[in-house]
């Protein structure tokens, strides 16, 4: 079994993919990764649109232009009506909830061979309208998702990161 952290730093956002078809028991896989993430009170309002024909694919492109060409689109929504609200300051935590499937999906999709990046930069209402969705439900991220093609390269910013030290702040009383 492959260590959390080597999974972790193995992913990257990829930006080129192949023509190849993401195979339905893989896209079922990143599902399943999304279904298990945790959210607020466990209200699990996580929805998740699966886009693999043209039509949907041209949907996508005229909504962002971060759609890479990869084969398999998943929107990563959550529901208001169901996901939980702060009592203390009334933010819903369905966005938190939602970018917590999304990077269970990410991860799960490095550790079966494919490749994803988290696209934030897309017209939510021409989603909403294109993909006829509920008032209630909200897009929060695209996750353009396949195989690799021959060019495709890590962007070199990837692997620089903060030291630890900018990141952790230890409080002691």
């Amino acid at each position: 079994m492959q260590e959390f952290i080597e999974l972790a730093r193995q992913r990257y956002s990829m930006r080129q993919f192949s023509a190849q078809s993401v195979e339905e028991d893989k896209v079922l896989q990143l599902l399943e990764a999304a279904r298990v993430a945790p959210t607020a009170c466990n209200y699990q309002p996580q929805k998740i649109l699966v886009l693999n024909d043209e039509a949907d694919m041209e949907a996508i492109r005229r909504s962002t232009r971060y759609h890479f060409y990869a084969p398999l689109v998943l929107i990563v929504c959550y529901d208001q009506a169901v996901s939980w609200k702060n009592g203390f300051t009334g933010e819903d935590a369905g966005v938190l909830d939602a970018a917590i499937a999304a990077t269970h999906i990410m991860l799960e999709a490095t550790s079966l061979g494919l490749g994803s990046t988290f696209v934030g930069h897309f017209d939510p209402k021409l989603i909403k309208e294109v993909f006829h969705m509920p008032q209630t439900v909200q897009p929060v991220a695209i996750l353009p998702i396949g195989y690799p093609c021959a060019e495709t390269k890590i962007n070199p910013l990837h692997t620089e990161k903060k030291p630890l030290r900018d990141l952790a702040v230890y409080h002691c009383f």
